[in-house]
C-alpha cells in the first residue's frame, strides 16, 4: 500500500472536513505537511515552525496527548492560522501524535471539523482508528522528504 493510500483510507475512516498529517523536521525546526485532504487550503510540503513553548506542544509534542477543542475560542491563540481554518467552516480541531517505537513524536494527525464535532465518543473512535493504523501509518510517515 502506497503512502498516499494509507494516508487517504485513514482520512476516509476519520470522516472530517479537513484531514491533514503531519511529520517533524526537528533539524529544520520545522513540520511539514505529508497529506492534506483540501491540498489548495492547505498544501503538501506545506510547514510551520516547529516549537514547544506552547500549550498545545507541551501536550500533544511533550506530553505525547490528543488535544481536542470543539469551539474556535478554544485555540484561537494557538493556531496563527485561525482564521483560515474558520472560513473552511471548521470551528474545532484534534490533534493526535504519532509516536515511533522508541517513543519519540513522528508527527500528528490533524483533522478539523464544525464546531462541537469531538464528542468524547468521537474523539475515542478516531483514536482508536489512528491507533490501528499503527505501524502502516508511521511507514507512511516516514516516507515524506523532510
Amino acid at each position: 500500500m502506497t503512502p498516499d493510500t494509507v494516508f487517504l483510507e485513514l482520512d476516509r475512516a476519520c470522516g472530517v472536513r479537513l484531514f491533514t498529517i503531519t511529520v517533524q523536521d526537528p533539524e529544520a525546526g520545522l513540520v511539514r505537511r505529508a497529506y492534506s485532504s483540501n491540498p489548495v487550503a492547505y498544501p503538501v510540503s506545506g510547514t510551520k515552525p516547529l516549537t514547544l513553548d506552547d500549550a498545545w506542544s507541551r501536550q500533544v509534542l511533550v506530553e505525547k496527548r490528543s488535544f481536542v477543542a470543539n469551539t474556535t475560542a478554544e485555540f484561537r491563540d494557538l493556531f496563527f492560522d485561525h482564521a483560515e481554518i474558520n472560513a473552511l467552516g471548521c470551528h474545532s480541531a484534534m490533534n493526535i501524535p504519532v509516536l515511533r517505537p522508541d517513543g519519540a513524536v513522528a508527527g500528528t494527525v490533524n483533522l478539523l471539523d464544525v464546531e462541537g464535532h469531538f464528542t468524547p465518543g468521537r474523539v475515542e473512535e478516531i483514536e482508536r482508528l489512528v491507533a490501528a493504523a499503527g505501524g502502516g501509518l508511521l511507514a507512511a510517515m516516514q516516507t515524506v522528504r523532510l
